[in-house]
């Protein structure tokens, strides 16, 4: 019924535990997840757990603040890229929230490896999960360089765990991305991003745990698992004057829409 779009299963505190966050998914009625690769050096673990379970898909890419990490080239994603059971390219973008002593200059390894992902995800014509952190005037203008501004040849995507401005939503939608919401919905000081959720149409809305981070209320601080999902598409329904079930098939026929290597 529920669909947790984003999670990390393959993290040791998670994958430890598998069997009892399965069990955890059927009672909360999770009946799938997307399982997002960040290193090249651990993509076979994320796609071993893609093929063992028949409700588990996955990605291929390498997160953008991943910096000591094997550089993917092009011909790096689109090999992953091809794997069953892999069904977008990501989690790629830009993420400027830990510069340090670099300046914007001095990503341009980011901007680079950003190119490759939305070449390849173009090539592949799979759909790109998205990260942006203090970077989104960026993103969007990389996206729009490569091609993907919502017209013919593009693949779309989704914007991921997303905590940017209204006007930022508005582009990505106007781009042709979906926006996932996370358990951060649910925190009380994420007022602002409640008040998106309130106007994003609910044909481009998908849920997402991001775990084993961002727990939702009321379990927040603790480890999080797609068992916890639910949690927000509730806040969800009560944003939107919905009931829970009705946000739940409504993100997961979305999810089936933009990721339709789940259907194959």
């Amino acid at each position: 019924m529920y669909t947790d779009s984003h999670c990390h299963l393959n993290f040791p505190q998670l994958q430890s535990r598998m069997s009892e966050i399965r069990q955890e998914m059927q009672a909360a009625q999770v009946s799938r997840a997307l399982l997002i690769s960040t290193q090249l050096e651990t993509f076979e673990d994320v796609h071993r757990l893609a093929m063992a379970y028949d409700n588990f898909w996955c990605t291929a890419g390498v997160h953008p603040d991943e910096d000591q990490v094997q550089e993917p080239t092009l011909e790096d994603l689109l090999r992953t890229g091809q794997r069953p059971k892999v069904v977008g390219i990501g989690e790629t973008g830009l993420d400027y929230y830990r510069l340090g002593e670099r300046s914007l200059a001095d990503m341009e390894w980011q901007r680079q490896r950003f190119r490759l992902h939305i070449r390849a995800a173009r090539e592949l014509q799979l759909p790109l999960v998205i990260h942006t952190r203090n970077a989104s005037a960026d993103t969007l203008a990389i996206l729009k360089e490569e091609g993907e501004n919502g017209g013919s040849g593009s693949v779309g995507g989704v914007f991921h765990c997303f905590t940017e401005t209204a006007e930022v939503a508005k582009a990505a939608l106007e781009l042709g991305f979906y926006i996932s919401f996370s358990g951060i919905l649910t925190f009380k000081n994420a007022q602002d991003l409640r008040d998106i959720a309130a106007w994003v149409p609910l044909d481009r809305i998908l849920i997402e745990t991001d775990s084993p981070y961002l727990a939702p209320a009321p379990h927040r601080g603790k480890t999080n698992n797609p068992s916890l999902v639910p949690w927000v598409a509730k806040q969800i329904a009560g944003i939107r004057q919905l009931d829970d079930l009705a946000v739940a098939k409504l993100t997961s026929v979305n999810f089936d829409r933009l990721f339709k290597g789940v259907l194959i």
